[in-house]
């Protein structure tokens, strides 16, 4: 079977990190990437040769406005423009700043034929499928437009989505800590404080838009981290079924996409996660699974509560590839389609040790 063919529209940090995911699946080829200007992280892919991930060469694609001249001078090279890039592929996945992919597919998906899957700084009505590769694969098989869920979310989601399989989920309520940026970023600048928002987050209506069933609401607060969110969960089983710490244990360690740490261990928060993808000698640091604190997993009467990490600038990486499967049709159902993504990225490895 020919692999499918592939384009990252946007070079920045979800960016990299679809390019480098698609490079490495032995399924899909990455045609190239398309950004606007010679930004650090294009001037360093240039330092490597235009070589990502997997030894994947990287072609770069000027999407309009850009200044080729700009280009030259930094000595990146470039293979065409957005339009040539769109005509060489089967899907896009597009990272552009929010309201720039509904411009996308305006101009350029739609009028090459072109799939896409969005990220969740997009509104939902530009894809035809809010998606989350656990809890609703099979309703974006063979669909031409996905949108992803954001990064809380979609670490929440996987673990509320495990409990629902094993207990029947009623209703969750959740508490995000949100790092304020990601690192490297310097549009924020909160310092010694706190920025609350207003109830309820947008991650509890999202998991209830994927999860109809579920009812949701969350509280978040804005830190002045980088690595890393933190979400508490207190989740309720249907008709009163009391969910014990163990049952919910032996779930959560069952799902590839969950690391189960303790603090004894030496995991004391969301920089003792960072510090291990980095020792682990993952690319950028980067780690796709969550990690749920066993310490945090605690009986509240019938209900269960837990806190999760949510590495935010990878999490959404193997949900991404899951989109593409779905989209393209390469595998129809969540297991199979999981589980392909799954090997190529290396995911769950951990729990054969």
């Amino acid at each position: 079977m020919a692999k499918i063919k592939v384009g990252v529209a946007g070079y920045g940090t979800i960016g990299q990190r679809l390019a480098d995911g698609v490079a490495m699946q032995d399924d899909m080829e990455l045609v190239g990437i398309a950004d606007l200007a010679p930004t650090l992280s294009l001037q360093a892919l240039r330092e490597r040769d235009m070589i990502g991930a997997n030894g994947v060469k990287y072609d770069l694609y000027l999407v309009d406005g850009a200044d080729e001249a700009a280009f030259a001078e930094k000595k990146i090279p470039v293979a065409g423009s957005f339009a040539d890039l769109c005509q060489k592929v089967d899907i896009m996945l597009d990272s552009a700043p929010g309201g720039v992919g509904a411009a996308n597919k305006a101009n350029y998906y739609e009028k090459y034929g072109v799939k896409a899957i969005f990220q969740g700084g997009e509104k939902n009505s530009v894809a035809d499928v809010f998606f989350h590769g656990y809890a609703n694969y099979e309703k974006g098989v063979d669909q031409d437009y996905l949108k992803l869920t954001s990064c809380n979310t979609t670490g929440l989601i996987r673990s509320v989505d495990a409990l629902d399989r094993e207990f029947g989920i009623e209703k969750v309520a959740i508490t995000i800590i949100r790092r304020v940026a990601d690192p490297g970023d310097y549009h924020r600048g909160l310092t010694n404080a706190l920025q609350m928002d207003k109830a309820p987050s947008h991650q509890a209506v999202d998991l209830m838009t994927i999860m109809p069933h579920v009812e949701a609401t969350g509280i978040l607060v804005h830190t002045p981290v980088t690595h890393g969110h933190i979400i508490t969960v207190l989740a309720t089983a249907k008709d009163g079924k009391k969910i014990t710490k163990e049952e919910a244990l032996k779930v959560f360690q069952k799902h590839p996409r969950i690391r189960v740490v303790s603090i004894d261990e030496g995991f004391k928060g969301n920089a003792s996660l960072f510090k291990y993808a980095r020792d682990l000698g993952n690319r950028r640091g980067d780690m796709y699974e969550i990690g749920l604190w066993e310490d945090s997993v605690v009986e509240s009467g019938n209900d269960i509560m837990y806190a999760i990490n949510i590495p935010q600038e990878s999490v959404t990486i193997p949900e991404t590839i899951d989109a593409i499967r779905a989209a393209m049709g390469m595998q129809k159902t969540r297991e199979e389609g999981t589980a392909a993504t799954n090997k190529n990225l290396g995911i769950g490895k951990f729990k054969e040790i």
